[in-house]
């Protein structure tokens, strides 16, 4: 067992790591309104590929990769990077950051569900409990009639695409499950995001060639530059960190600071309403956050944010 200096950095750690996915899908709402959600992906997974090709280096005493290994990194990205990037930049042009933040308050319960169907890993009464109240925390959302500036059916279907974006985060955790075991987690990082900046780069380089980059202002690089590290390098370490320290089981929990995030930096930052609705919403899906994450004996489960 660490000692409590060492086991407090931890949490320090995964807790840094889940606000800064939770900040920038909140952030990305401005992003995608001055690029095409293609262009900034693609420049996103650039960003990453000139910022580790050290990374991408074999380290001493790692096997060669299979096959199989080749396809699971492959999937992982088309997963993790390239659909999620999608459908989470789509979304949230559409929806607003704290709806975006009740939904990725499923991602624990979606990976449960995906891990019992794909890994016939067992889901007791509480995980059920637990997908229960994600499910009725986003249909409350569905539900929901609040004025804003997006019209209703463009919420609904930004809803609908930030909950594929949990579908592929969750199919990201479950398939790193495996991975974890062949290679390093830098270099499963590196390979993913490469990948992810190839399958990008038609789209996004026939996007770059036609769009006037001059009405983009420097404020925006920054950003952007913020949005790249810590999507493509900043999360991934620190969670990967704290997790030396902490069991698995307990670092789960600290995905609870995700959804807060978003939220917090959509009402504080981005000037959003938090309803009485979207906060019963909010306050049901953290209870199925909770129900998911907190340890429990003879559970464990390994939540992998990207």
């Amino acid at each position: 067992m660490p000692n409590t200096p060492r086991r407090l950095r931890a949490y320090l750690l995964l807790a840094l790591s889940m606000s800064l996915v939770g900040s920038y899908v909140a952030l990305s709402k401005s992003l995608v309104t001055a690029l095409p959600v293609m262009l900034l992906a693609w420049l996103r997974f650039g960003i990453g590929v000139l910022a580790m090709p050290h990374w991408l280096v074999k380290p001493m005493g790692e096997l060669p990769m299979t096959t199989t290994t080749r396809k699971l990194v492959f999937l992982e990205s088309f997963f993790g990077n390239f659909l999620f990037s999608i459908c989470m930049l789509y979304g949230v042009s559409m929806t607003s950051a704290v709806s975006a933040g009740v939904i990725l308050a499923s991602i624990p319960a979606v990976v449960a569900l995906l891990s019992w169907l794909f890994l016939r890993e067992r889901i007791g009464p509480r995980i059920w409990a637990a997908i229960a109240c994600a499910a009725f925390g986003i249909g409350l959302l569905a539900a929901a009639r609040r004025q804003s500036a997006v019209p209703q059916d463009s919420n609904l279907w930004g809803n609908a695409l930030v909950f594929g974006a949990v579908v592929c985060e969750a199919a990201y955790a479950v398939i790193g499950k495996k991975l974890t075991g062949a290679l390093s987690a830098k270099r499963i990082t590196a390979l993913i995001n490469l990948w992810g900046f190839a399958l990008m780069t038609p789209p996004g380089l026939y996007l770059a060639l036609r769009f006037d980059f001059t009405g983009v202002t420097g404020n925006f690089w920054l950003l952007l530059l913020f949005y790249s590290l810590a999507a493509s390098i900043g999360t991934v370490w620190l969670w990967m960190t704290g997790l030396k320290s902490v069991p698995a089981s307990q670092a789960g929990v600290f995905t609870v600071m995700l959804p807060v995030s978003t939220a917090l930096v959509g009402v504080f930052v981005l000037g959003e309403p938090l309803g009485g609705v979207q906060l019963l919403a909010f306050g049901i899906a953290l209870l199925g956050l909770l129900l998911a994450t907190l340890p429990a004996r003879g559970l464990a489960k390994s939540i992998s944010v990207r």
